[in-house]
């Protein structure tokens, strides 16, 4: 099996979008301030979260992707356009606004051990004036779309109404639409193409306490039924993924894998879901491809997108074999 079909799709990526920054050193003694550790600075660096990071990912595998979202006027919002501009994304959908300041994640690391993380952000809903700009930016492309991906962070950027303007307009032009949820506005999402959560999230959405791969799919086909979705796929961690789809159910284990970090791997996992997804792949097909996805890019330290042969070669080894 190849992924020449992912090739130059179009998709419109909207969600919540952040730097990712990383500071790394060497704890070697205590603080005698307090009971902390002194990390010794060895490199500092940043890199694209969020639904920049689903972009990479898109790119990476070979599609063109387009993000529209709010971020701050602020440095570090100048700082993500560099950085979207730096790795060959397009910026004209992104919003800038003195009302919110844009999201970082601070992660601070001994070695390759994470000590500590620090959020910068504000999780209010947008402006109406944010919501004008940013559906005015989202229409603009809509026309020359083949994917759109939501990505939801809980940073107040897919807001309700926002979700169901876009599945509205998605809907009216057949684009098929898959959404990476959060718990704020889970049942929002009425109608879309493929709904993505992870167990936690399709636990605290559905009040429920479900941990056997029965239980979890008695849980996918309740929601299913709610949401009106054509596809329903949980990740699972270290249990893998379960997919549902016209009535066809299949759970995907788990491969064995050195996991190093597991930050930006549902951003992996949705990205080659919603190419699949677009290209009409089978459904076990598309599981099959984001479960091994999101376990490579876990192998990395840091937010990394996907590599496009390494991917391919290992499906073909683990699902060929």
């Amino acid at each position: 099996m190849g992924l020449d079909g992912f090739n130059g799709l179009k998709a419109l990526v909207v969600g919540d979008v952040m730097i990712d920054a990383y500071t790394k050193g060497v704890v070697e003694r205590m603080s005698p301030e307090a009971p902390v550790p002194i990390v010794n600075l060895k490199e500092r660096f940043d890199r694209l979260g969020g639904a920049t990071n689903v972009a990479l990912n898109l790119k990476a595998l070979g599609a063109v992707p387009f993000v529209c979202s709010v971020i701050g006027n602020d440095t570090s919002g100048e700082r993500l356009l560099q950085l979207m501009t730096d790795h060959g994304l397009d910026t004209a959908g992104m919003i800038q606004s003195s009302q919110r300041m844009t999201t970082v994640k601070q992660r601070v690391f001994n070695g390759d051990k994470q000590l500590l993380r620090i959020d910068e952000e504000d999780t209010f809903d947008l402006t109406e004036e944010e919501h004008a700009s940013l559906i005015h930016a989202f229409e603009s492309r809509l026309g020359d779309c083949d994917v759109i991906i939501l990505q939801d962070y809980n940073k107040g950027v897919l807001t309700d109404r926002l979700i169901k303007s876009i599945i509205a307009l998605a809907n009216e032009r057949n684009i098929p639409v898959a959404v990476d949820p959060k718990k704020k506005n889970f049942f929002a999402y009425q109608g879309v193409t493929l709904f993505k959560p992870n167990a936690k999230e399709l636990r605290d959405g559905l009040g429920v306490h479900a941990e056997t791969i029965d239980e979890l799919k008695q849980a996918a086909i309740d929601l299913q039924k709610r949401l009106h979705c054509k596809y329903l796929m949980v990740t699972l961690s270290e249990q893998g993924v379960i997919i549902l789809n016209d009535g066809d159910f299949y759970h995907i284990p788990a491969h064995p894998r050195h996991i190093l970090d597991v930050s930006g791997a549902g951003d992996t996992v949705l990205s080659v879901a919603a190419l699949s997804m677009a290209i009409k792949k089978d459904t076990k097909t598309i599981a099959e491809l984001s479960n091994i996805a999101g376990g490579l890019v876990c192998e990395a330290v840091g937010v990394v997108p996907i590599d496009k042969d390494k991917l391919l070669k290992e499906y073909n080894r683990i699902c060929h074999e």
